[in-house]
């Protein structure tokens, strides 16, 4: 799923989950900090795994061992801006835009 590039984390995030099976664990980053997602997440038995933003009054607990599992996702999307077609995004229609995505991640995953 590609949104536009000034598209908020937290509506891609709720398309994408209505999509999926619920996950055990859902492990994102500072801007998925919201008590709508949290909720949402909690009413379905899933374990949100969140930082809270800096600014919360009352900051959610979240299990930091388990975060630092993120870094191998951060990883992913830094291996896939290697390629400056992905990084800049070059082109104007979403499937060519997922195609070169695609073939960029096949080829990573080969050369490694």
């Amino acid at each position: 799923m590609v949104t536009a590039g000034n598209t908020h984390d937290l509506v891609g995030a709720a398309e994408l989950l209505r999509l999926l099976p619920t996950p055990r664990r859902l492990i994102g980053d500072r801007s998925y900090d919201a008590n709508k997602l949290r909720d949402w997440l909690i009413e379905r038995g899933c374990e949100p795994v969140i930082p809270p933003n800096p600014t919360r009054k009352h900051p959610a607990p979240y299990d930091f061992a388990a975060y630092k599992a993120r870094n191998l996702i951060e990883r992913m999307f830094c291996r896939l801006k290697d390629f400056r077609r992905i990084a800049t995004r070059y082109d104007k229609r979403v499937d060519i835009y997922l195609s070169s995505i695609l073939l960029a991640a096949a080829v990573t995953w080969w050369i490694n």
